[in-house]
């Protein structure tokens, strides 16, 4: 199964991106939804806050009921994901940190805003 949306880039996103993965029900775990909800809701948000102009698309393959590569594609120009060197007190930068915790698999497409993660459990 995949499913693929394309998603203005306005303060709505991360809402209508957790909607959209919750259409995933019945194809995938109902334990993994939540934390697939959580990571798409950050690389949403990420792109909403720091990236270009136009539309982002949220495209998620479904491998089976615990596995899927998810993938938030903004053509923006790009970015280096850097560890959060902030103390745990600080409000934000915990998106692409959260993405490394709950995932198995993740990375960014090299001079691109283009984010992906693979969850296997």
């Amino acid at each position: 199964m995949t499913l693929s949306v394309d998603i203005p880039r306005d303060p709505t996103a991360p809402s209508i991106a957790r909607r959209a993965v919750e259409g995933l029900s019945g194809a995938v775990a109902d334990d993994l939804i939540p934390d697939v909800k959580l990571l798409i809701s950050e690389l949403i948000t990420n792109s909403v806050k720091y990236g270009g102009e136009g539309s982002l698309c949220l495209k998620i393959d479904v491998a089976g009921p615990r596995r899927l590569r998810a993938e938030v594609i903004d053509q923006g120009v790009g970015f280096v994901p850097v560890a959060r060197d902030r103390p745990a007190t600080e409000v934000g930068g915990w998106g692409l940190h959260l993405v490394q915790s709950l995932s198995n698999r993740w990375g960014v497409h090299e001079g691109s805003t283009h984010v992906w993660f693979e969850i296997d459990r």
